[in-house]
């Protein structure tokens, strides 16, 4: 069956096969790197911790181009959930690849490869350089990845232009949103230190559910910013709340809550840390709070890549798309600080980290042809 499919595919197949589970990947560097470096590319392969990464240029003159992915796929799950093997890609009978990575991410790191193999054939002689930066450190936690491979860069002055990642950014159709921005994760533990004690003398105890209720519930009702023309309102969501041993006749001594913040660029962490401290502080509660910053929120407004992206989506398929930050966190926002113009452009995001994840197979060869559109508007 293999033996029929378009060049996107059958490295899609290839790359799928392999159990790149965070943060394994399973090879899956190596592949990619033969194609590049049958292209001119020069590979650069950084090991950070357990973590796999590669840094792979073709030119050395600028502007500079970068598509950036990761290998590493979220756990599959059951087995038996799976119509299909998990690491046994199939199209189905409606035109589908199955598989886990199909659309997040390896049926984009297919596109991106064999999008440039066109361009490169059609323009050998290109302007600036096209760069990839592939980690296999996304879907874990994120800290051996991206994030240090742009330290690298930076260290020795490396700078990209324009970066695309290739996350999955559709929602109905291929190409009808890309992301330009993503919003700023701010996570917090927070411990309210009470008094353990019997339930039937409340007196000799200090019930810190009871103490944090008032804070919690202004917490969640407090208004963070009002967002902009790209940003929603800043959110809070409360994930996690523990106390107590178990037994129904004894009050807890601690309460544990987990929160999390999705903020926009209409306020920054560090007010967000200010004001949360503020309310618990006026609510006398005895308290310890661990702040995690998972990523600052990022902006791309405007810019020769988002004009790209928009002509290159409407030459191919035939229809307009729209600007974005929706969703969750990527490691654009690892990229984005070094002042990159950075936006997502991916395949349709429906069935990601879901058992028997799909993606429609034309739609990824439809990936390719605007990948190479786009690097043609930026480079030749």
């Amino acid at each position: 069956m293999t033996t029929s499919l378009s060049p996107t595919l059958q490295l899609a197949f290839d790359l799928i096969r392999r159990p790149s589970v965070t943060p394994e990947d399973a090879g899956c560097l190596e592949l990619l790197g033969e194609r590049l470096e049958k292209l001119g590319f020069k590979l650069e392969r950084l090991k950070f911790g357990e973590v796999d990464n590669l840094w792979a240029r073709k030119g050395d003159q600028g502007p500079l181009l970068c598509f950036a992915g990761h290998t590493d796929v979220v756990p599959p799950g059951p087995a038996e959930r799976w119509d299909t093997g998990a690491f046994e890609p199939q199209i189905d009978a409606q035109g589908e690849l199955r598989g886990r990575g199909a659309a997040d991410m390896k049926g984009s790191l297919a596109a991106m490869v064999t999008a440039i193999e066109g361009f490169l054939e059609m323009h050998p002689d290109h302007q600036g350089s096209i760069a990839l930066l592939l980690t296999s450190d996304e879907e874990g936690p994120a800290v051996n990845g991206t994030v240090k491979v742009m330290e690298h860069l930076e260290a020795r002055g490396e700078k990209m232009d324009w970066c695309l990642v290739g996350e999955p950014s559709s929602t109905a159709r291929l190409g009808d949103f890309i992301k330009n921005g993503r919003r700023g994760s701010l996570g917090a533990r927070l411990l309210v230190k009470g008094k353990q004690g019997h339930v039937a003398y409340p007196h000799l105890a200090a019930n810190p559910i009871h103490l944090a209720a008032p804070a919690l519930a202004e917490l969640t009702a407090a208004t963070w910013d009002e967002g902009n023309d790209f940003f929603p309102a800043t959110s809070l969501q409360i994930s996690n709340i523990q106390a107590g041993t178990g037994a129904t006749n004894v009050i807890p001594g601690e309460l544990e809550v987990i929160f999390n913040f999705r903020f926009s660029t209409e306020v920054t962490a560090e007010e967000l840390q200010k004001r949360t401290e503020a309310l618990l502080d006026r609510h006398a509660l005895d308290y310890q709070l661990d702040w995690t910053l998972s990523g600052q929120p990022f902006l791309t407004a405007e810019g020769r890549l988002v004009e790209a992206a928009q002509q290159a989506i409407l030459e191919v398929t035939g229809q307009p798309t729209q600007l974005s930050t929706a969703g969750g966190t990527s490691d654009g926002r690892f990229i984005a600080p070094s002042g990159a113009q950075v936006v997502e452009l991916g395949p349709i995001n429906a069935t990601i980290h879901q058992v028997n994840e799909r993606v429609r197979a034309e739609d990824l060869n439809l990936l390719s042809q605007v990948y190479q559109r786009l690097i043609s508007k930026l480079l030749s």
